[in-house]
This record gives structure tokens, C-alpha cells and sequence, in this order.
């Protein structure tokens, strides 16, 4: 893997290379980093992972880019540090002179987020701008073309699987929330991802083996969310530290507090840093 400072601005097309673009890497409270988003690249395919509060901002400071330079997106689950510039950036799509080809981003989701995420965040300040060509309020389907993944999986854990031009992507269920939450049944809908069969990438999750023991081995790079502190919602650090060896060399810490500068993470691979390009030979 190569890790280098992004251009500006960022090129969303690469020679064939999986990479990923880390536009921000800080916790939804911070004030030292952007919220924890990435976009991933490969050929001429590019997919956003989350756009929080900061995502505009983030966008323009970390990599150069304008909003309307965004065409695919996946939301891994629908805390405000990972949607709250999605409102943001579906409008501009739809409204901004600039968009001339008037295109509609493509999200990847399940249906059942898809229903979450529409009727219990963005369908109040998107619903009524206008009506649609039936003379009814605006939908989901006004603002985004929804790119759905299969089933792979139900058992232990809910995972579904694209391949979304030429990125290989299984989004597979987290334990995040609630904090008392024990089981999947339990828990509220987010998500994770594994891409192109060798890079895990956990968005929000509490300290989970099980995720580690179906990914870990399989995956060259994990970028892992992590707190500094125990938390009820986060995998800490010190939790981490359980794991083996071989797997500690591979995290890449991300999601984590402004005071990292105070820490050592000399045991893991190190920390996922906001503005730069993460290159996959």
C-alpha cells in the first residue's frame, strides 16, 4: 500500500488501482478534523463513503472537489457526522445551474435503509421544494437513482454485496446502536464494508471479534473506528489492543478524538489520516 498527500484537486479516476481518500477522519464532536468520510476510487469509478456535517467543507479543504464532482455515494448509517451534508449534496444535484446534465446521484443501500433514511432524515427538508412531473411531493426516487446490493448472507449477520463498476463491495451489519444493544435484532441498521476482497473498513461499530474473525485474516488493510476512551458505542483503543498481533499491524485507526497527537499507536499499522490517499498495489 502507498500512502500519499492528496492532489488538489483530486483526481476521481485512477489507472485501475483501488484507493481510498480520506476527506476527513474525526469523531461527530471534534474540533481539530473533519468528520470521518472517504471516497473510494478505482478506474473511472469513484463511490463517497458517508458526507457528514462537515462533508462540504471537507470536500473542498481535504481534496479539492466541489460537491456537484460527486456521483455515487454509500451511507454506512444515519448519525449527522455521516449524513448530515447528504441533504446538502442531493440538493445541489438536483438545483445547481452547474449540474448540466441534470444526473441523479446513485446511492447503495439496502431497501430497508433506504426507507430508513428517507422517511427519518432527509424527507423533511426535501419532500416539499417542489412537486414532481405527477404534481405530488418529492421522493427518494427524485433525488437519487438507488443501486441495490443482493443478499449473501442473513445468518449470523445480515451482509449484501455489489459490484458496483469494477469496486467489489460487501456492506455487512454492525453493532453500533444502541449501547445496550446485544444482537443484530437489537441493534439499529448500520453498516460496514469489505472492498475488493482485501480492505475492511468498519464505519461506526462497537468492539466486535466476530467482525475481526470473518474479516480480519482476509483483508491487507482494515480501517478501523476507534476512541481513545472507553465508549459504549466505539471500539476503544484498549480493546483493540486485545487483538493478535498480526491483526494490530494491519488497523488503521480512524474516527478518533482530536487529542491523538497524546497517544501512542505504535502497536497498530497507525492512524488513517484526513487528506491523504491510501493506494492499493
Amino acid at each position: 500500500m502507498k500512502i500519499l498527500k492528496c492532489n488538489n484537486p483530486l483526481k476521481l479516476k485512477n489507472k485501475g488501482n483501488l484507493e481510498f481518500v480520506f476527506i476527513g477522519t474525526g469523531t461527530a464532536l471534534g474540533k481539530k478534523l473533519f468528520h470521518n468520510n472517504c471516497i473510494m476510487i478505482k478506474g473511472d469509478t469513484h463511490i463517497l463513503v458517508d458526507f457528514g456535517m462537515t462533508g462540504p467543507e471537507a470536500l473542498r479543504k481535504s481534496a479539492g472537489l466541489a460537491v456537484l464532482d460527486i456521483e455515487n455515494i454509500l451511507i454506512t448509517h444515519s448519525h449527522a457526522d455521516h449524513i448530515g451534508g447528504l441533504e446538502y449534496l442531493a440538493l445541489s444535484k438536483r438545483y445547481s445551474v452547474n449540474n448540466t446534465h441534470n444526473n441523479k446521484l446513485k446511492l447503495i443501500s439496502t431497501s430497508e435503509y433506504r426507507n430508513i433514511l428517507w422517511e427519518m432524515s432527509l424527507r423533511g427538508g426535501m419532500e416539499w421544494n417542489e412537486t414532481n412531473k405527477s404534481g405530488k411531493p418529492l421522493t427518494f426516487s427524485d433525488y437519487f437513482e438507488h443501486v441495490k446490493p443482493k443478499v449473501i448472507s442473513e445468518s449470523p449477520r445480515l451482509i449484501v454485496g455489489t459490484d458496483f463498476q469494477g469496486i467489489k463491495i460487501e456492506m455487512f451489519r454492525t453493532l453500533h446502536i444502541p449501547e445496550n444493544a446485544e444482537t443484530f435484532a437489537d441493534a439499529f441498521l448500520t453498516f460496514g464494508i469489505f472492498v475488493d476482497n482485501r480492505v475492511l473498513f468498519t464505519a461506526d461499530t462497537k468492539f466486535d471479534k466476530s467482525l475481526i474473525d470473518l474479516y480480519g485474516h482476509k483483508s491487507e488493510v482494515i480501517f478501523h473506528d476507534s476512541s481513545f476512551e472507553l465508549n459504549p458505542v466505539h471500539a476503544s483503543v484498549q480493546q483493540l489492543r486485545q487483538l493478535p498481533k498480526t491483526i494490530k499491524k494491519k488497523i488503521y485507526l480512524m474516527h478518533y478524538g482530536d487529542d491523538w497527537k497524546k497517544h501512542n499507536i505504535s502497536d497498530f499499522g497507525g492512524l488513517a489520516k484526513q487528506g491523504y490517499r491510501y493506494i492499493f498495489d
